[in-house]
């Protein structure tokens, strides 16, 4: 091919098999290609835990008690709170929750416990007293790689180690508690195995939709394209006992940097409910980004049912509990999403601000390069648009005009933009509004 004259690389892709060599991936008749997504799912903040676990310095009590009432206040109504006999500081955290008040009637936490006698105990002492809901969270690695060389057991040893976790469970936990089962490394476990799992968990819990069990299902390492989970998803959807009740819910990772594709599609083929984290913290490239989905949906018109209109806030909160930054170029949050340094798209959005101006408030947003409008997550416009040496002349102008107020003629936006033009050249770095000013002033005087 003429027109593409890569060379083929050094490195080593052959030692490395794709997902359709790993794992079975049933024929099934797709649905979800033509679904398109109309209703928020249930979102399950797992920061708590998950993210918790990913840190170099993990949260203390004053942080995570921090961060669970941020989750609460704007608008989460299941939250993993921690893995109570993991550490003793989460197991005191989950004590506190459960004997403090900190947990409204309308909230939901979640405890997470290996298949092992001995810690289902100890999780199940963190909530004793506990009046509000509750869900014990069961999880076991299934996946080939990880039953041969971590577990050291087989599918039928491996089945029988879940069962007598969840028969324990269910004779310890009493009748307000609520049960979810995760097989860890369910995109890469055999599906006929997933669904003898899930029969068998389901059944042991006496699943109704009265008092349904969560069944979730991770990309625990992200191991394919977006569309093949979808697949694996609507599969289970379709095919799992006792569908009416169990809330399927998905757990996606970042690996492949899909984790917000996976999710999207995951819920377009059956997914009710998914846990991620609120700016996709985790282990090595992260969960998948709850804001970034939620505000997803509502830049497609939908109630992400989520309250992010204050997102500074939230990210203030959040980097303070994890002690990590937000990345400038962070979806929706980040310090740069919502501003323009290129010329042609400073133009493009001082035309569509113009327009809006005229138009009425509740009118469809539309403005180019602008996905939402900024104040809908509680930014302001002055940022919009900032000026250094691929500024254009529509963007200087916008500057001079939301900052100061002053007005230039066509003629005078050539003729700056080349002052403008030289000087950016020179320093080699942004001119803030105020330099602007004070440079059109030597340009051209006070007449404005």
């Amino acid at each position: 091919m003429y027109w593409n004259r890569q060379q083929h690389s050094p490195m080593p892709s052959h030692r490395y098999r794709d997902i359709f060599a790993k794992v079975p991936i049933p024929p099934i008749d797709r649905d979800w290609p033509d679904r398109r997504i109309t209703a928020a799912p249930l979102w399950v903040p797992v920061d708590l835990r998950d993210g918790n676990q990913a840190l170099a310095e993990p949260m203390d009590t004053d942080r995570k008690r921090r961060f669970f009432e941020l989750m609460v206040a704007i608008g989460y109504k299941e939250i993993e709170v921690g893995y109570p006999s993991a550490s003793q500081t989460d197991f005191d955290f989950v004590r506190l929750l459960a004997t403090s008040g900190l947990v409204p009637p309308d909230v939901t936490i979640v405890v997470f416990t290996p298949a092992r006698p001995d810690l289902i105990e100890r999780t199940l002492e963190s909530i004793a007293g506990f009046r509000g809901q509750v869900v014990v969270h069961l999880y076991a690695a299934t996946a080939p790689v990880w039953r041969d060389i971590v577990l050291r057991r087989t599918r039928d040893e491996l089945a029988e180690l879940i069962r007598v976790g969840a028969e324990q469970i269910h004779r310890l936990a009493g009748d307000t508690v609520r049960f979810q089962f995760s097989p860890e490394v369910f995109n890469l476990t055999e599906p006929d195995f997933i669904l003898e799992l899930a029969d068998q968990v389901t059944k042991v819990w006496d699943a109704t939709a009265e008092r349904p069990v969560i069944l979730n299902l991770p990309a625990t390492i992200e191991a394919s394209t977006p569309n093949v989970y979808a697949d694996q998803i609507e599969y289970m959807h379709k095919f799992i006992p006792r569908r009416d009740g169990v809330i399927l819910s998905v757990h996606p990772h970042n690996d492949r940097g899909t984790g917000i594709a996976c999710a999207e599609l995951a819920v377009l083929a059956g997914a009710q409910r998914v846990e991620g984290c609120i700016f996709g913290n985790g282990e090595r490239t992260g969960n998948v980004d709850l804001a970034t989905l939620a505000l997803n949906l509502h830049a497609q018109g939908v109630d992400p049912m989520i309250d992010f209109s204050d997102i500074d806030r939230i990210r203030e909160t959040v980097e303070y509990c994890t002690r990590m930054p937000i990345h400038p170029r962070h979806p929706y949050v980040g310090e740069l999403v919502y501003t323009a340094f290129s010329g042609t798209h400073q133009d493009a959005i001082r035309k569509g601000f113009a327009v809006r101006r005229e138009a009425d408030p509740d009118a469809a947003w539309e403005v180019p390069y602008l996905p939402i409008d900024p104040a809908d997550v509680g930014r302001g416009y002055e940022a919009v648009v900032r000026v250094n040496s691929q500024s254009g002349k529509g963007g200087i102008a916008h500057v001079l005009e939301t900052a100061y107020g002053v007005r230039l003629s066509s003629a005078e936006e050539a003729e700056f933009a080349r002052h403008v033009q030289v000087r950016t050249d020179t320093t080699g770095r942004e001119a803030t509004a105020q330099e602007l000013k004070e440079l059109y002033e030597e340009v051209f005087g006070n007449s404005n």
